[in-house]
């Protein structure tokens, strides 16, 4: 009777014919250690300062067009939600290994050596100089950048009323004069006198804003606060 082929003996014999075992261990080796070498070639680029942003000359033909973002829009993002678009080289968190293979990739297919990578990410994320949902970015010209990566979590839902806040001084003084309100409606009728009058109300809404506005400049001045407008970019504190 004739026995069934064992295909897996078949190529491990074909295996043993072409190679020895040592040969594979150390073509295996040499081919992890060029990889290794490529990964530190990144890391190393996106550590390196890119001045001006280069430009990535990608096979337009192989982009995915719903990840090609403008700076204009990359900025009202940022302005929204209070957050940094800011060179790789302040980011201060670890990139995900899976955004380097995404780069890998890419420059394989692209057949490019990718500079100039950007990130965004709220501020705590970065090791600024004095003065929640991180994106990579790789420049392609012309304003345009090319979303090569996200990772971490989303961003809590309440961040943009709280970045609203911050995203211009008028929005500032509004929010600060909607608080004083709430403040003043939460007192308790007849605290200063039998019955609060519309002057009396007044005279404590004053009170309230100037004691909240006091917070609110302390805050956003003295502690290197700045508008979300002036700070997407800056590589600064106090933007």
């Amino acid at each position: 009777m004739w026995s069934r082929t064992n295909i897996e003996e078949k190529l491990k014999k074909s295996k043993a014919k072409s190679f020895k075992g040592t040969e594979i261990m150390d073509q295996v080796a040499a081919i992890l250690k060029e990889d290794d070498k490529r990964e530190d070639a990144i890391m190393a680029r996106m550590k390196s300062p890119q001045k001006p942003t280069p430009r990535n000359h990608f096979n337009i033909d192989l982009l995915n067009k719903d990840r090609i973002y403008h700076v204009d829009q990359i900025q009202d993002i940022c302005i929204t939600y209070r957050l940094r678009f800011l060179d790789t080289k302040y980011f201060k968190n670890e990139i995900p290994y899976e955004a380097l293979m995404k780069i890998k990739e890419m420059e394989k297919d692209h057949d490019i050596e990718m500079r100039g990578f950007k990130i965004v990410a709220p501020s705590k994320l970065f090791k600024l100089e004095d003065a929640d949902d991180p994106l990579l970015f790789a420049p392609i010209g012309n304003g345009y950048f090319y979303l090569i990566h996200k990772w971490g979590n989303d961003l809590n839902p309440f961040r943009k009323i709280w970045a609203w806040n911050f995203k211009s001084f008028e929005n500032l003084i509004f929010s600060t004069v909607i608080v004083s309100l709430l403040l003043t409606y939460l007192i308790p009728n007849g605290v200063f006198s039998k019955d609060t009058t519309n002057v009396q109300f007044l005279l404590i809404f004053f009170f309230t804003f100037k004691s909240i506005a006091a917070i609110v400049l302390y805050y956003s001045f003295a502690a290197g606060k700045n508008f979300n407008t002036a700070i997407w970019n800056s590589k600064y504190f106090n933007g």
